[in-house]
């Protein structure tokens, strides 16, 4: 399905950083846009940045059952630095997995936005037709006894039990002579 992403531009905050960039919106079955002007509130402005497909995977199940069980349901939006001062609209995603793998690596920004009514039933219809809840098993000990052997005492090309915290070194040259 095609998401549109609108980003909201504001003043800075710092002297390093002239403007400060969000995403606030998505806009479901939008048609293809490059940074429209959406609206204009003082020194605020609107984008339709740009539109990306949301894909969804069967594997992903269950990431996006957890997405849709967060308060409020959410779509994550990924921007990278452009080589202008707008940011890059990289990718848009409803799996909170994924989206944690891009914020681990410090290069990307992601944003929570809340997703619409209508992409939440979308996204659920998709998740209960293939998400299945795996069954929990306990993993069991083996009944072997591991501390009848003992292991890693001494050295094993030491003959002697009394020498055994010898030095190999000692014991070849004692052999030699």
């Amino acid at each position: 399905m095609p998401l549109g992403v609108v980003i909201r531009r504001t003043p800075g905050v710092t002297p390093w950083a002239k403007w400060s960039w969000r995403a606030v919106a998505v806009l479901p079955g939008a048609a293809e846009a490059d940074w429209s002007l959406l609206r204009e509130e003082g020194e605020a402005s609107e984008f339709h940045a740009a539109t990306l497909p949301l894909e969804l995977h069967r594997a992903d199940a269950e990431a996006y059952m957890q997405g849709l069980t967060a308060n409020p349901p959410s779509i994550y939006v990924v921007m990278r630095p452009g080589a202008d001062a707008r940011p890059e609209v990289a990718l848009v995603t409803a799996s909170p997995f994924e989206a944690q793998d891009y914020a681990d690596t410090g290069e990307d920004q992601v944003e929570k936005v809340d997703m619409p009514a209508g992409l939440v039933a979308w996204v659920r219809d998709f998740t209960l037709a293939h998400f299945k809840e795996e069954e929990f098993k306990k993993r069991r000990r083996d009944r072997q006894r591991v501390d009848l052997e003992e292991e890693g005492v001494g050295d094993a090309r030491i003959p002697q039990l009394s020498d055994v915290y010898r030095a190999p070194v000692k014991a070849r040259k004692e052999r030699l002579q």
